[in-house]
């Protein structure tokens, strides 16, 4: 028994004669409707100039199933975009490709009368139609792949650059990363330390962190290291409330940030003392949410940081003993004498008025003051170390 002939096959021979007509007609109406087309590259037209071929001639493959509703065994993404590199679509991007894909059917609907016979019209106009349909969405699917391959290689490259700027490997090729992925290079750079929040996904949290940080008019990069969320935050004028900006987006427990570093290349010496602060931090329960280093100087000196040791000698203790009058001596009276101005003005045989003037020259030179129960512990420990 003898198969029918596919009632399409009239149909189809007339396109396929025709699909080197139609191609080139689409090409010319994208040169005189869409501007933009004329301003891409002679390579890159080439690639669109591919891919409507492949389209038309994908679309008459499809047609000439022997069925009155022929069906996609594959998406047409595989045919229409496989002819031209991913990068196309770094290029061009979605609403101009769709304005691309709906040029091409219209040209392909307006040419049908003047292609095929009257009675083969109706039902083609139908299939151009559910193929144009099916071209949509394996559009939107090819450049949502796209921008997600895209998203992933920003993330690891993101990650990349905050991990060599803790480990201060800071070159010029690691500048160049973080310009590719946002960095604005404005200077004035303070990092923040805390743990990820409970529920999260790893580019979730750092996504939170960059827009918290942009409302705020600051750049940031950011990272999850473990169980630990760093925000290199760029811009920053006030560490506490730059850290302040995005506190809310770390977990339970401290948020330590470090001091202002004159720009990328020098944050990790924010780094070094967020770091430290964050390990230290344990150590005063109390602590204000977010810390800054700088105000954990005593728990980073128990804890065993040499950045901390030569921070109170060098900002504490040195101002003292190089400044005029007797400050260390008052101080360590002061303390002897607990903490008390009259004992202390007795056993320096000096007038109590004298003491308080001295311990306000040690709060100008040092910004701790002497009666305040943390200060005193950061200047008590500051003396031993100056003295050792």
């Amino acid at each position: 028994m003898s198969r029918p002939p596919n009632p399409r096959a009239r149909a189809v021979k007339k396109l396929r004669s025709a699909s080197g007509r139609l191609s080139t007609a689409a090409t010319r109406r994208m040169e005189s409707d869409l501007p933009w087309f004329a301003e891409l590259s002679a390579e890159e037209r080439s690639w669109v100039g591919l891919i409507v071929q492949a389209g038309i001639h994908d679309f008459i493959a499809w047609f000439k199933q022997d069925s009155a509703s022929p069906r996609f065994d594959q998406a047409p993404e595989a045919n229409l975009f496989g002819v031209a590199p991913p990068a196309l679509a770094g290029t061009i991007p979605l609403h101009q490709t769709v304005e691309l894909i709906r040029l091409t059917i219209e040209v392909v609907e307006q040419s049908l009368e003047s292609i095929l016979d009257p009675d083969d019209v109706s039902d083609t106009h139908d299939a151009v139609l559910l193929y144009a349909r099916e071209a949509a969405f394996a559009t939107a699917e090819v450049y949502a792949r796209a921008a997600e391959v895209r998203g992933a290689w920003d993330a690891r490259l993101e990650a990349l650059v905050v991990d060599a700027v803790l480990r201060d490997e800071t070159d010029d090729a690691v500048l160049s990363r973080a310009s590719a992925v946002g960095w604005g290079a404005r200077g004035n750079v303070a990092v923040v330390l805390g743990a990820v929040p409970a529920e999260h996904t790893e580019a979730g949290v750092v996504d939170a962190v960059r827009r918290a940080a942009r409302a705020a008019g600051m750049d940031a990069l950011g990272a999850v290291q473990g169980h630990r969320l760093v925000a290199i935050l760029g811009g920053v004028s006030d560490p506490e409330k730059a850290a302040r900006a995005v506190v809310d987006l770390y977990g339970d427990g401290p948020v330590v940030v470090g001091p202002v570093a004159a720009d990328l290349g020098h944050a990790y010496l924010s780094a070094q003392s967020a770091t430290a602060g964050l390990r230290a931090a344990v150590g005063w329960p109390e602590a204000p949410r977010p810390v800054l280093s700088e105000d954990l100087l005593p728990e980073r000196i128990l804890d065993g940081d040499e950045w901390a040791r030569m921070e109170a000698i060098d900002q504490v203790y040195e101002p003292l003993a190089q400044a005029r009058g007797t400050l260390v001596e008052t101080l360590s009276a002061y303390f002897a004498n607990g903490a008390a101005i009259e004992p202390t003005a007795r056993a320096l045989f000096v007038h109590p008025n004298t003491v308080r003037y001295r311990l306000g020259q040690v709060a100008d030179l040092t910004g701790l003051t002497p009666s305040r129960p943390r200060d005193a512990l950061t200047l008590q420990l500051a003396l031993a170390l100056g003295r050792l």
